[in-house]
């Protein structure tokens, strides 16, 4: 099992990462080494540039035809998309789609209230899965001490789990798309919690 990679990024493309993990020579170029291709989350990927030294938690994950590696940033993240994938019908691809559109406090959040009408509307995740999430993992998420110390959970425990669908509702009224608004949402400093401050925020994000 491939449990963690760390290297320089050599490649980077829409979904994936390739991280070599040979030495660098005195003139800059990677000498002899292995590339390993690693599927990550786009605020993953979007972290790194060509050239940079990459370390990432990953996830061999076997199929017949395949060997695909899924890298995230934290343990946290990675404990997170194993436990997704043990949600019936929901394997790594679409684990990895669900931790592209929603932050790991929100789905924590979301599965401890058992409020899977969150997850659709603010995160954009269907309202089959994420009913399916909230139901299958409201009695395992207890088990895993996911992210209990990290700043970005403190901080959404501090706030009212509805001010993300207040702050989501406000730009839309100001006529942005909702992948517009989750985007910029994804963005704002977690340590804002007052609706009126983060909807400011998101606007400055936005460009206005």
């Amino acid at each position: 099992m491939i449990s963690q990679i760390i290297g320089t990024v050599s490649h980077i493309d829409l979904k994936f990462l390739v991280v070599n993990t040979g030495a660098i020579g005195t003139n800059g170029v990677i000498t002899a080494g292995v590339g390993y291709k690693v599927f990550a989350t786009g605020d993953t990927i979007a972290s790194y540039t060509v050239g940079v030294p990459a370390s990432l938690w990953t996830h061999l994950a076997v199929r017949d035809d395949a060997l695909d590696l899924y890298g995230f940033s934290s343990l946290q993240e990675l404990n997170f998309f194993q436990l997704l994938t043990t949600v019936s019908g929901i394997g790594p691809k679409t684990a990895l789609g669900i931790l592209n559109v929603s932050s790991v406090a929100t789905l924590h959040m979301a599965i401890e209230t058992e409020d899977a009408s969150h997850l659709t509307k603010v995160s954009g995740i269907g309202k089959k899965n994420a009913e399916k999430i909230v139901r299958e993992l409201k009695d395992k998420i207890g088990d895993f001490d996911l992210i209990a110390h990290s700043a970005e959970y403190t901080a959404t425990r501090q706030a009212n789990i509805r001010g993300d669908s207040d702050v989501l509702a406000a730009l839309q009224a100001l006529g942005y798309r909702d992948n517009e608004a989750r985007d910029a949402m994804k963005q704002i400093d977690k340590k804002l919690t007052d609706t009126g401050a983060r909807v400011k925020a998101a606007l400055k994000i936005l460009g206005i």
